[in-house]
């Protein structure tokens, strides 16, 4: 980790493992000063290497994606920090609340209590960065003419649908307007009342097939197997997209050399939209609604895990897996799309939507598949950690998160629901241990 504090607050970052391939995704002062990019040194830290790690966070952060891998980064060493480093770090990057969160956990699981608050009250100078007021521009992508769009691949769009009809028709009605129009349409139908005659009179190259298993992993699977073309694009059937999407998306990942352009989601219900969903960065998660990658990473790392099915972080793990293999993802702000989470059809329908909120009062809390995700690629420690992170804004009803006042009533509301949510999470880690002993579930083409 870059900074280990980040247990506590991002335990299952990609990032906070190494991959296969590092794309100087923490760049160092000489691979910045060869980009020809400024960067300056917060002196607050009182470590050298504090103030390094801090200056290649910065430029992660603000979205610096440097074209060539030109050595290996600063971050990947062992080297522990000054604990006062650790809460500047804190301070810079979280809201008091979550730092606060931080020095009770450090105390409570016994750490020199002297040394903490020590620490906490030293770095109070430190105020909290935004760094999207500094952020790489990337000047050149707008008058980038991509010689990917040129040679004019084919572009398979894999569409799972179930009981959405209704919302898959805007969905199509904005394929037609696409400006890259070399592309196919694959639907798997899971609908009850599956319509044929649907399907009838688009002015697209579309493909589709009744599926009567609701499973979306199976129906993503077998359509990408299906697809004729180099680039899969995954998308939902509950969603809006400008008329250049597919052109943004293929530009991104022959602009940045990448194999993953992911495209971010605005959600028209939840949380707010980040910052950093407005301009390119390197992507720290896979979203199969809005993601345009090259086919032959499924014939390098397989397809997705049917441990997920009905389940949730099925594209997660896949990200994940991406990422430790080596390929290269960008957040794409270029290609974004309007995300509806309509009340009916989908996952929401065939299983665990929310991977927090329980649908019944003594289910599983996580979804188990999650616990599966953390504990097999980071361990029970920071699984634990990740739990005790989430768990407390997950009493919220998911409609409420962006509400601050309720995010700060979990934290009240916790002591009063321990039993039953200790309770859930229990039966959630079991239930993940058993699908851990299965073992994952990938094919290979």
């Amino acid at each position: 980790m870059i900074f280990s504090f980040l247990k506590y607050i991002k335990p299952i970052w990609y990032f906070n493992l190494k991959p296969k391939v590092d794309y100087c995704y923490f760049p160092t002062y000489h691979q910045l000063e060869l980009a020809e990019i400024d960067y300056c040194i917060d002196k607050n830290y009182i470590s050298l290497e504090a103030q390094q790690r801090d200056v290649a966070w910065t430029a992660f952060q603000q979205g610096v994606i440097l074209q060539h891998n030109q050595s290996e980064s600063a971050i990947w060493t062992n080297e522990i920090l000054p604990v006062q480093d650790e809460y500047v770090f804190l301070r810079k990057n979280f809201h008091t609340a979550w730092v606060t969160y931080v020095l009770v956990v450090r105390i409570v699981s016994l750490h020199n209590p002297f040394v903490e608050i020590g620490s906490f009250v030293k770095s109070r100078t430190s105020k909290r960065v935004d760094f999207t007021v500094n952020k790489q521009q990337h000047a050149r992508y707008s008058t980038f003419e991509s010689p990917l769009i040129q040679s004019n691949p084919l572009v398979s769009i894999v569409i799972p649908t179930l009981n959405r009809y209704k919302y898959l028709k805007d969905v199509l009605l904005d394929l037609e307007q696409q400006t890259y129009t070399h592309f196919e349409v694959i639907i798997v139908d899971q609908t009850d009342a599956f319509q044929a005659d649907f399907y009838k009179g688009w002015k697209l190259q579309l493909h589709f097939w009744q599926q009567t298993e609701k499973a979306l992993w199976r129906a993503r699977n077998e359509a990408i197997q299906a697809a004729k073309g180099h680039y899969i694009l995954l998308y939902d059937d509950d969603s809006r997209v400008e008329s250049d999407w597919i052109e943004q998306h293929l530009k991104t990942l022959d602009y940045f050399k990448a194999d993953v352009s992911s495209g971010v989601s605005i959600s028209k219900v939840g949380d707010v939209v980040p910052k950093h969903y407005y301009y390119f960065r390197w992507s720290d998660q896979l979203d199969t609604g809005n993601v345009l990658l090259k086919k032959s990473i499924f014939n390098q790392i397989g397809f997705f895990d049917l441990q997920f099915e009905k389940q949730r972080m099925g594209d997660g793990e896949f990200g994940l897996r991406a990422y430790l293999a080596g390929f290269k993802n960008i957040s794409n702000y270029k290609a974004k799309r309007l995300h509806l989470k309509v009340s009916q059809g989908g996952l929401r329908q065939m299983g665990s939507w929310d991977g927090w909120r329980p649908k019944k009062v003594l289910g599983p809390r996580p979804v188990p598949s999650v616990l599966y995700l953390t504990r097999k690629y980071f361990g029970n420690t920071l699984s634990k950690w990740y739990v005790l992170h989430a768990v407390m804004p997950s009493l919220i009803p998911y409609q409420f998160k962006k509400s601050k006042l309720l995010k700060l009533l979990s934290f009240v509301l916790l002591p009063f629901s321990i039993p039953l949510v200790l309770f859930q999470v229990v039966k959630s880690w079991q239930l993940a241990s058993k699908k851990l002993e299965e073992g994952s579930k990938i094919e290979m083409p």
